[in-house]
């Protein structure tokens, strides 16, 4: 049976599984789900069609599926966040803008205190977003990413599988996966050797997004010369040809 504190206010319609634990003063609504081992804390308020997977753990004062910040909503659409996530103190996680749109958390992140997610936002997995990271509307963070503290990231931006951001870094356009960034506007300051060799990242591999990374963002080569000689000369590796899918799919145009 669910352990729901009795000053815990939770809606008779919201699904929660059976060892669920919900602490004082927490609100629950109607359309939330928790799954299996979630845990709420004290004084956090969970509203809207949210969906939370298997034990994620909610600290204390949390807003999580709340209305997007948009003109004119009223209510939002959906939000998702998968498993394993711990979110810290004071984070607030907004629902997707209607009709149809969905925020999506994916499994073992962790986002400190006060970190802000607005509404539409992709957040894939094992993401470490420091504290008071800002992203506004359709941001894009994705497996691997670590942001530091502070870091504000635009509307629609994207930042890639594996890169970095120092704190304070504010990201307008898209940050390339593997890559470090810092500053305001963010330029790249060198490959993210520290995150490749905590995933495991074979030492080929890393040679290869060197070489590729030289290529790319220190030569006075121009791009689309430079796209052509890393595909050429290391374009088989499998980091390097996400790296390389990343900057010719970029709508905003890439950090450099």
């Amino acid at each position: 049976m669910a352990e729901v504190h009795p000053s815990a206010v939770v809606d008779e319609r919201a699904k929660i599984a059976h060892d669920v634990r919900i602490g004082p003063y927490a609100v629950v609504g109607e359309g939330v789900e928790l799954a299996c081992g979630v845990e709420v804390g004290a004084h956090a308020v969970l509203t809207g069609r949210t969906a939370i997977g298997s034990r994620t753990r909610i600290h204390p004062g949390c807003a999580i599926g709340g209305e997007p910040q948009i003109r004119g909503a009223r209510e939002g659409a959906a939000l998702a966040i998968g498993e394993d996530n711990e979110i810290r103190e004071f984070a607030v996680i907004h629902a997707g803008s209607p009709p149809g749109g969905c925020t999506r958390i994916g499994d073992g992140n962790y986002l400190m205190n006060h970190v802000h997610v607005a509404h539409d936002c992709r957040i894939g997995s094992h993401c470490v977003l420091a504290s008071y990271t800002a992203l506004a509307g359709h941001a894009r963070i994705d497996d691997h990413a670590v942001t530091g503290a502070f870091t504000g990231v635009h509307q629609w931006s994207r930042i890639g599988e594996s890169a970095f951001t120092a704190a304070n870094t504010m990201v307008s356009m898209d940050v390339p996966p593997f890559t470090r960034a810092a500053g305001d506007r963010a330029r790249l300051v060198g490959l993210n050797a520290l995150g490749l060799s905590r995933r495991g990242i074979g030492a080929d591999a890393v040679a290869a997004l060197r070489h590729a990374y030289h290529l790319l963002f220190q030569s006075k080569l121009r791009l689309a010369t430079a796209l052509e000689r890393v595909r050429r000369e290391c374009g088989a590796v499998p980091e390097v040809e996400r790296l390389l899918r990343f900057i010719t799919e970029s709508e905003r145009g890439s950090v450099r």
